[in-house]
């Protein structure tokens, strides 16, 4: 395929992620190969040119090995050359940290910084130090000098920018060096050094600590460098230029198409959001345009706690007698000294209903439809009484974040013995039961099945017991894990370092409630919708895949000609 007729197909591999960014790397890669532009043996040779820069530069004689570097075959009129040999390379200047400054004055100068070295120069953020720190004269900034980040984050350092003009005098830090081409046309050399064999190099050729990697001028020098004729590579940043240009074209369309396309999805959501049915959500996924999955999930999950994935059946019957029940069972518990008074919730229903929910709803809190067993972050059964120095082989399982995360009751090999067991019963699970993570990955639930071990919980989950007469287990976990609570509990979980879910929030939160009936129903279309979800979006990333695929076999072909 020529390049040019890769150009014509952009709309097969427009899918691929990064697809434009692939096609600026190839059109470097090809320009550095020298498969940009036909070779012409009138303009010399870079041999000659070589020469030349040799005898302008004789101080740039080179006796490091050169960077272990996968090189690609140049043409024969070409010369393989070192880049301290075709440019100059300077350090900044050092200073210290009092030094510098924000404020603009007549006895200060710019200095640019590694804040600078953008696609362009970023002249507006400047920071400014005394001339007295700049002790050689090459180290002010020049026209087509290359600034490159010399110390960086690894996927930073190595990136480059040219100045194309001096607004100001102006100097560099430390940790830029300006990299100033000896006799070759500037820009071809600007090509060179983005390309991606060379940005490779330039972390290779880096030193890592922690999170900086520093390149220095010792192994900077020797990386190998591809010379053609200084003719020829006035054309290939013609020809580079050219086609950078119809990538930006391209980029545009893309985002001038990704704007309409998320007004189309907004209105898309919102056609769903009014008429929930499968129908709808295969519209969402259109050959112009796709939703975000998980915005679509989010979209589900509040529809179903507002009462509008299922129509409400007036014969549906209210669990009000149910509610009031459990009420009077609470508070007999609690004069039993079964329970503390002050987890007993005033009465059977919140006095504010949540707004945007049926009339056929009722709102009320946890307290009001389960017992909540609290394992106790800072006391309680598990602060010394389930140490790992308990675990056992086989026996009572301990079910955590691990399982709640997960989704999984089954994974997991943590257990107690009988002894351990009988001391911890209180906080035994059962099938029905839902677990609620409480620390760092708040608020994630798990629903337990039919046929797990016998266990108990550990510290850094809860367990809820609801009377399933009145609250469908599958129901509860739809709400914790729509936008509502989700939003509800980061709001208001508290901590240092990571996130913690304190009960009293938990209880407290408003629990919508429909009718038992319709609950299920609510469960059933929430399974159906998330099922078609999850075809959609395999369709999504299997056309994705094979555009990504088609893109990177059509990179190798081109990329294979000699």
């Amino acid at each position: 395929m020529r390049l040019e007729t890769f150009f014509e197909k952009f709309e097969l591999f427009a899918e691929a992620p990064g697809a434009v960014a692939k096609m600026r790397e190839l059109v470097l890669e090809l320009a550095v190969r020298g498969n940009l532009v036909r070779q012409i043996p009138a303009e010399g040779d870079g041999e000659a040119l070589l020469n030349q820069i040799r005898m302008k530069n004789p101080e740039s004689d080179i006796d490091a090995e050169p960077v272990d570097l996968d090189l690609p075959i140049i043409p024969g009129s070409w010369a393989l050359s070192r880049l301290g040999e075709v440019a100059e390379i300077i350090r900044g200047v050092t200073f210290p940290g009092s030094a510098k400054s924000k404020e603009r004055s007549g006895r200060v100068v710019a200095c640019l910084r590694t804040a600078s070295v953008q696609a362009e120069i970023d002249w507006d953020d400047l920071i400014f130090i005394s001339p007295v720190h700049v002790s050689r004269t090459d180290q002010w900034v020049a026209p087509n000098d290359i600034m490159i980040s010399m110390a960086n984050s690894y996927a930073l350092v190595g990136k480059v920018a040219i100045v194309r003009q001096v607004p100001q005098k102006a100097t560099f830090g430390a940790f830029l060096a300006a990299i100033r081409p000896v006799l070759i046309e500037p820009y071809f050399l600007l090509y060179v050094l983005r390309s991606p064999r060379m940005q490779a190099a330039f972390r290779a050729s880096s030193s890592q600590t922690t999170n900086i990697a520093n390149i220095s001028l010792g192994r900077m020098r020797p990386i190998p460098f591809p010379l053609p004729p200084l003719a020829e590579q006035k054309r290939i940043v013609a020809k580079v230029d050219e086609l950078m240009a119809l990538c930006d074209r391209l980029e545009a369309q893309q985002q001038g198409r990704q704007t309409r396309h998320t007004a189309l999805a907004r209105a898309s959501l919102s056609r769903f959001a009014e008429a929930p049915t499968p129908a709808n959500l295969d519209f969402l996924f259109h050959d112009a345009y796709a939703i975000d999955p998980a915005d679509l999930r989010k979209s589900i999950l509040t529809l179903a706690v507002q009462g509008k994935l299922v129509p409400q059946d007036p014969n549906d019957v209210e669990p009000e007698e149910a509610l009031l029940e459990i009420q009077q069972k609470r508070l007999r518990r609690a004069k039993a000294g079964e329970l503390r008074t002050a987890k007993v919730p005033a009465g059977a229903f919140l006095e504010e209903p949540l707004p945007l929910i049926p009339y056929s709803w009722r709102t009320v809190s946890f307290d009001h439809v389960a017992v909540i067993h609290n394992n106790a972050l800072k006391a309680g059964p598990f602060g010394s009484a389930l140490k790992k120095e308990f675990y056992v082989a086989t026996g009572y399982k301990i079910y955590g974040q691990e399982q709640v995360i997960a989704g999984d009751p089954f994974i997991g090999n943590y257990y107690i013995d009988d002894k351990k067991f009988a001391e911890l019963e209180s906080c035994a699970v059962s099938t029905g039961d839902i677990l609620i993570s409480l620390v760092g990955t708040i608020g994630k639930i798990l629903v337990l099945p039919e046929g797990i071990e016998p266990g108990v919980i550990n510290p850094r989950v809860i367990k809820l017991s609801l009377d399933q007469q009145l609250v469908y287990p599958l129901f509860v976990k739809v709400l914790i894990g729509s936008p509502y609570a989700v939003d509800f509990f980061e709001e208001n979980s508290h901590g240092g370092t990571m996130n913690i879910l304190n009960l009293s929030i938990l209880r407290s939160l408003p629990l919508p409630l429909p009718p038992l009936a319709e609950q299920h129903r609510i469960v059933a279309k929430v399974d159906q919708l998330m099922a078609l979800v999850d075809q959609l979006e395999a369709q999504l990333a299997a056309s994705r895949t094979a555009a990504a695929n088609l893109l990177e076999s059509v990179v190798a072909e081109l990329t294979s000609v000699v």
